[in-house]
């Protein structure tokens, strides 16, 4: 990768993945886009930025054209639940803003990286060490999303020769991003009102196993299946990948050792919890692991003990009421 657009710069990995990617391999090396502007924020200030519709090929074009690039990471999404009461636009920005994206791919010689999730799979597929290559019949919108993206995305390796990788995305936890409509919150939420309030009523019910990673590694995940050698690769799109399966009582109790007071209370969410028992519990990622290597470097007992220190810091500077 030398001249990089980020589609999606200010969404829940976007925001994260830009500085990250401008770290590595320099500030005017990677473009940052979105659909609207954030005055002052990072991807604006630090480096190109230019106003994208992932809905419009014909700006993806220009900016790709303008810029050189030779790899885009395409991070336009609309969550699950979201996409549950908004399902014309999860299928116009998951769908069509692939289908964009690969037309420009194809035309511009670029390689391009649009993740998929956990939520392509469905209540038909083995809930417990999911095999890289199963039945992928989800329930929700922005699963079949999911999956049309990485069908469409195999499909366009294959007959164009377009460089296409992704990986399936856990529930995603940050210290820096809020959550932004998954059904996997509660782990980011339940970290923020421990240090606030000292207890949280979790919206989906106890025993509800979900594969999760902390940011890092999921960024991390993100820029290395895109410096993988191709030659290894067999699968594409998309890759398992984790680093926990955990449910809400885990969480608790590795937060308990650092806040003994810590009360987790459960107000169940009964659409969010059927999107969550369509899930699996715990993926297979051995296929991932053995074609580029990868490897998560945070469990829950260490993600815990960042997050906190981290959410503290924020409260102490005043960033969070």
């Amino acid at each position: 990768m030398k001249k990089i657009l980020v589609i999606g710069s200010f969404g829940q990995i976007g925001s994260e993945l830009t500085p990250e990617l401008r770290r590595r391999y320099g500030n005017s090396n990677v473009i940052a886009s979105d659909l609207c502007v954030k005055k002052g924020d990072s991807s604006i200030e630090d480096g190109p930025f230019e106003k994208l519709d992932v809905t419009d090929p014909k700006s993806i074009a220009e900016v790709v054209k303008k810029y050189k690039v030779d790899s885009i990471y395409n991070m336009a999404a609309i969550l699950s639940v979201v996409a549950e009461t908004k399902p014309q636009l999860a299928w116009n920005v998951g769908v069509n803003g692939i289908f964009n994206c690969l037309e420009v791919a194809r035309e511009f010689d670029c390689a391009l990286f649009t993740p998929s999730s956990i939520g392509s799979f469905g209540p038909g597929t083995p809930l417990d060490n999911t095999p890289q290559d199963t039945l992928q019949r989800p329930g929700t919108m922005y699963g079949v999303t999911k999956v049309t993206g990485e069908l469409l995305s195999d499909y366009y390796h294959k007959r164009f020769g377009v460089d296409t990788r992704s990986v399936r995305f856990p529930g995603i936890i940050s210290n820096v991003t809020l959550p932004g409509g998954g059904t996997t919150d509660y782990a980011v939420d339940i970290y923020y009102e421990a240090v606030k309030s000292g207890h949280y009523a979790s919206f989906l019910k106890a025993g509800t196993f979900l594969d999760m990673m902390y940011m890092p590694d999921a960024l991390n995940a993100s820029i290395r299946i895109m410096e993988a050698d191709p030659s290894r690769l067999k699968h594409r799109n998309s890759f398992n990948i984790t680093a926990m399966s955990i449910d809400p009582e885990m969480i608790a109790a590795e937060i308990k050792k650092h806040i003994p007071g810590f009360k987790l209370e459960y107000q169940i969410d009964a659409g969010k919890q059927g999107i969550a028992d369509s899930w699996p519990n715990s993926m297979d990622d051995s296929c991932a692991r053995c074609e580029w290597d990868w490897k998560p470097e945070w469990d829950l007992a260490s993600m815990t003990t960042d997050m906190l220190k981290a959410i503290r810091e924020k409260y102490a500077k005043g960033l969070m009421k």
